[in-house]
């Protein structure tokens, strides 16, 4: 599970701020002053957050483009072949089948 943004509340730098973090933890960003939101990445000023370990990619191509612009990250998405096409409809508590989030949290625990 991902919870890096986690430290950046626990560091104070999420007082009033938007934040995502893994879904199993999102509840806890509240505890640091940020208001979660069910995204997979957030950009609040300098601040940059993401959703769980696959939502990292994305918020590693998000920054690029925002250094370096949007055809170079589109370039670097291209050279690591990252077009996600995953096989179940699962990745999100949202979509996925009941009683898959519990088993979740059990694995995850």
């Amino acid at each position: 599970m991902c919870t890096g943004s986690l430290l950046l509340g626990a560091a104070g730098l999420l007082n009033g701020l938007k934040a995502t973090t893994h879904w199993a933890a999102l509840e806890l960003l509240e505890g640091f002053g940020a208001e979660p939101v069910s995204e997979r990445v957030v950009v609040e000023g300098k601040i940059v957050t993401a959703a769980g370990v696959s939502a990292g990619i994305d918020m590693a191509l998000t920054l690029l483009a925002l250094a370096s612009g949007t055809e170079t990250a589109q370039a670097v998405q291209l050279a690591i072949e990252y077009d996600p096409h995953p096989p179940f409809d699962a990745g999100s508590p949202r979509t996925a089948p009941e009683g898959v989030r519990q088993r979740a949290l059990d694995l995850l625990r």
